[in-house]
């Protein structure tokens, strides 16, 4: 089999993969003419101004969040040092009840450790959620205008080898960076 015959075949086994109709993949035998390319949606959301943007937000959120554990875990640390160092002095039932005190503010400080985490992973995807979704407009747009007949993503399509010439991450991201622009504007 011919390298011509082999590359077309495998464009169309990805084309079937991939969902495209089989009208679409006539098409394509009849022209003879393939093109595909690929995005990295990581590398997209690392460079990108609205990705950037993203992630510093995270940061800021995050610095919030562990300032207040700091606080709280600074407050269990005295308490701790008090019920140590005044332990033999106080009554039992004294000492119990900072004991039985010190216990449910760990546990209230875990559960906040829980829930902050649980927190930053729902803004997390709902940021990254959002910039998805302004780039995939742009992912479209700029397919049309090349001429592509499928873009995939580098690493939810599997793929092993792509020339550099099939990456359209970095005009997606000027592209992408523009529109913002412009609509910031």
């Amino acid at each position: 089999m011919s390298r011509h015959v082999a590359r077309v075949v495998t464009i169309l086994l990805v084309m079937i993969a991939v969902g495209v109709s089989p009208v679409a993949v006539g098409e394509v035998l009849a022209q003879n003419t393939a093109r595909i390319a690929y995005i990295d949606v990581q590398r997209i959301l690392a460079r990108s101004s609205a990705g950037v943007a993203a992630r510093e937000q995270l940061e800021k959120d995050k610095a919030a969040m562990q300032k207040e554990v700091d606080g709280r875990r600074t407050e269990l640390e005295k308490l701790k040092e008090e019920i140590e160092k005044k332990g033999a002095l106080l009554s039992a039932d004294a000492r119990k009840e900072k004991t039985d005190t010190l216990e449910r503010k760990v546990r209230d400080v875990r559960r906040l450790v829980d829930d902050y985490r649980a927190e930053l992973e729902r803004k997390e995807q709902g940021l990254l959620q959002k910039v998805l979704v302004e780039v995939s407009g742009v992912v479209e747009r700029v397919g049309k205008q090349k001429g592509f007949l499928i873009i995939v993503e580098k690493r939810g399509a599997g793929i092993i080898y792509g020339s550099p010439e099939a990456d359209l991450t970095d005009e997606v991201i000027k592209a992408f960076d523009q529109e913002a622009g412009k609509a910031k504007k």
